[in-house]
């Protein structure tokens, strides 16, 4: 008795049918699904540039605070290291000391140390350089929150993805009233590419936003640390012209 070869992909209906190359499922997909993939796409592309722009800003920050803080404490007039950085400091630890620096200046022209407000003064430089400093951090951790959104809502939107095309796998079968894997298996397919682009969209979220929150609170540690430490200079020249 001759037997007959059955083609696995004929029974399925054609080749194109069993086509499960990412485009294809792409474009194959219901808008929904190809919407919750552009979507996770786009915020993995946004959240891509934000993760270099800032490790490579504050790799710059660093050295530039390392700079810095060696012509500070080299032991040079601090009138000529404000009058070469105050018109235009480069990175936040220079605006701080800048502004410390502008009220100190503004507060030693009106003779403020000698009519005995020092006290005044001290609280008035450290508020200064508080503010400042929160502003510089502020734009030091732009983006931040866009970050830790993608990280944690995104593998949720590929997961609604996934419902999306489970649900149109069903519907496949329910008009075809067939079981075959050709019917079922772009629908699942679909599904398993939103959840896949949900995870490579929230997994470097997740990374980079631990990585750079933990190198920002590096960084303004030592913005804080230099702060204290610039007022304690200060305050002890108050007490000198004081008395």
């Amino acid at each position: 008795m001759e037997q007959t070869v059955i083609d696995a992909v004929t029974l399925g209906g054609s080749k194109e049918a069993m086509d499960l190359s990412i485009m294809s499922l792409f474009w194959r997909a219901h808008w929904v699904v190809k919407a919750v993939m552009v979507m996770l796409l786009v915020a993995s592309v946004w959240s891509w540039a934000i993760i270099l722009d800032k490790v490579w800003r504050l790799r710059r920050l660093h050295l530039s605070a390392v700079q810095f803080e060696d012509a500070f404490w080299s032991g040079g007039s601090l009138d000529d290291l404000y009058e070469r950085i105050s018109q235009q400091p480069q990175d936040p630890m220079t605006a701080v000391f800048s502004s410390a620096m502008r009220e100190w200046r503004r507060a030693s022209t009106k003779g403020a140390i000698e009519q005995g407000l020092a006290e005044v003064l001290r609280d008035r430089i450290d508020r200064v350089m508080q503010i400042t400093l929160g502003r510089e951090m502020e734009g030091l951790e732009r983006y931040m929150t866009f970050l830790a959104s993608v990280g944690s809502t995104a593998p949720f939107v590929g997961l609604f993805g996934t419902v999306w095309g489970i649900m149109n796998s069903f519907q496949a079968i329910a008009v075809t009233k067939q079981t075959s894997l050709a019917v079922v298996a772009p629908g699942i397919a679909e599904a398993l590419l939103a959840t896949a682009l949900g995870l490579v969209a929230a997994i470097p979220a997740v990374i980079g936003y631990n990585k750079i929150s933990s190198e920002l609170g590096r960084y303004g540690g030592r913005m804080e640390a230099f702060a204290g430490e610039f007022s304690a200079i200060l305050s002890r020249q108050m007490e000198e012209g004081s008395k």
